[in-house]
């Protein structure tokens, strides 16, 4: 909670809009418009997700979190974009994956 200049916590609309005026002072209007950080709790899943799209292991990302790791799949599991090429190396470099070069 933040506390407003009479010591009372401030409404909710006030941090609503205070969060609106600094992301369109410093996002590009495409980001911006973008459900990226729209609410300040967003904030939370945008780094979580960016964490695990980074290949951080889902078991120290939920650490970091306070989730359990079942609790942090069954959020984020389907946003989890962008590995696939990086993990087809690793197997192919270790002879865990065919070479499918030449299938049809």
């Amino acid at each position: 909670m933040f506390q407003g200049e009479n010591g009372g916590i401030l409404a909710g609309s006030v941090i609503r809009r205070a969060w609106r005026g600094a992301r369109c002072a410093v996002l590009a209007p495409h980001v911006f418009d973008s459900p990226t950080g729209k609410r300040v709790y967003d904030n939370r899943h945008t780094r979580l997700t960016k964490w695990l799209n980074d290949g951080i292991p889902p078991a120290r990302v939920a650490e970091w979190a306070g989730n359990s790791v079942p609790v942090l799949l069954a959020t984020y599991a389907r946003c989890v974009d962008g590995q696939l090429p990086d993990l087809k190396k690793r197997l192919e470099a270790a002879g865990d994956l065919p070479d499918l070069s030449d299938a049809d």
